[in-house]
């Protein structure tokens, strides 16, 4: 199906700037929008800024329903994000760091918002972005001069509502995983109670009563070509299972090998790092067909068994107050965040009896076998939602009683 071409420039009102506002800490008044506000692409008013504007000004600059605001200073992932303002109230400031654009009559706003994020479209930003070291960013001129299908409005209007629909489809998948992480939570605060306040009266141990040896910090030996193990390294750590396939190649032999192999039920933690946000992030080792080894940042701990499972160490240590505990014994210096054998082996916390703990991993395991279902929906909606987006935007897609 051919349709006409326009630019976006050619549908807006306007495409602008947001007002250069600074927003303080501790600051109220109006809500201004930044980066964080469209991080989940829809304007969340919860990611707004302040700065103690008062409710007569920048009326010039405030968000009206249809409004589109579009990332274009920021790291090249996440140049060109964009979210759709659908609410009504009238107090939002466009701020700085977003473009605003405002479609004019010969668009249905929700049909661009979708073309703004299709495939197609963000195909075309790389033509139009400059890099620098830290960001990168586009224009307002060039972000004009880029092109947009125009089909007939009605059609617009189907076209956003098959997209809507199978973009509320994937919203609930997301939803579901993210409800079903909660209850893995909810579950253990339930059986056990806040590791901080042990309300349960666990008996509380130091982890290095809990391991079998010392902690581990592993080997400074680089990553190389055709080495005969993997090694895993920090970005290989966070989630419940390593991620096997970015573990580059090593080869480690005699002594240094037994001092650093991985086996079942390793615990791996990030031991420095310059997030305090990522310091400690940790996965469970599971036996693979390549033996595996672990490097320097990652530091392992090898529990007792009979004593504490580490999958229940894993559950423990994503609580609030698992963490808390965590943190309290961490360091940090002029460059990164960090926590060392001796601090981490000081740790106490309270541990509930094993068959507590068995019990509690063999609910975790229902949970997560529901969850890799919802993932599994997840993946599916995507794909069928980008599947349509691309189908959208070439005019593929079959449309019943368009006027």
């Amino acid at each position: 199906m051919s349709w006409e071409k326009s630019t976006l420039g050619e549908i807006s009102d306007f495409i602008r700037n947001g007002a250069s506002i600074k927003q303080m800490d501790g600051a109220s008044g109006l809500p201004i929008t930044r980066i964080e506000t469209i991080a989940a692409r829809a304007v969340n008013f919860d990611k707004c800024g302040y700065a103690n504007i008062g409710d007569n000004e920048y009326e010039d600059r405030r968000m009206q329903p249809g409004d589109i605001l579009i990332s274009h200073i920021n790291s090249e992932k996440h140049l060109g994000k964009c979210a759709i303002f659908d609410s009504d109230r009238k107090d939002l400031i466009h701020g700085m760091n977003l473009l605003c654009l405002r479609p004019n009559e010969k668009v249905f706003p929700k049909f661009v918002f979708y073309y703004l994020n299709s495939q197609l479209f963000l195909n075309l930003l790389p033509k139009i972005t400059k890099k620098s070291v830290n960001q990168a960013s586009f224009t307002v001129t060039h972000f004009k001069e880029l092109p947009i299908p125009l089909p007939p409005l009605p059609v617009q209007k189907q076209i956003a509502a098959v997209l809507e629909k199978a973009d509320t489809l994937r919203g609930q998948c997301q939803q579901m995983g993210q409800e079903l992480n909660t209850l893995a939570q909810s579950v253990f605060l339930e059986m056990f109670g806040d590791p901080v306040t042990n309300p349960k009266s666990w008996n509380e141990y130091s982890i290095a009563e809990l391991l079998i040896g010392k902690p581990q910090i592993g080997t400074t030996k680089p990553a190389h070509a055709g080495g005969i193990q993997k090694v895993v390294r920090v970005g290989e750590l966070g989630e419940r299972e390593l991620n096997y396939q970015k573990c580059a190649p090593i080869t480690l032999e005699g002594n240094e090998y037994e001092k650093y192999h991985l086996i079942e039920g390793d615990y791996l933690l990030a031991r420095a790092i310059g997030s305090i946000s990522h310091l400690g992030k940790a996965s469970v080792y599971i036996n693979q067909e390549t033996d595996y080894v672990y490097d320097s940042h990652v530091m392992r701990l090898r529990f007792d068994h009979k004593k504490i499972l580490s999958q229940f160490f894993y559950q423990f240590m994503k609580t609030d107050g698992g963490r808390t505990l965590f943190l309290r014994s961490s360091a940090q210096t002029s460059v990164q965040f960090n926590i060392n054998s001796k601090q981490i082996s000081g740790i106490k916390i309270p541990v509930p009896p094993i068959d507590k703990q068995k019990e509690y991993i063999s609910t975790l395991n229902e949970i997560i076998e529901m969850n890799n279902y919802s993932l599994a929906q997840r993946e599916e909606a995507l794909s069928n939602f980008n599947s349509l987006m691309q189908r959208a935007f070439k005019g593929e897609l079959e449309l019943k009683d368009v006027a």
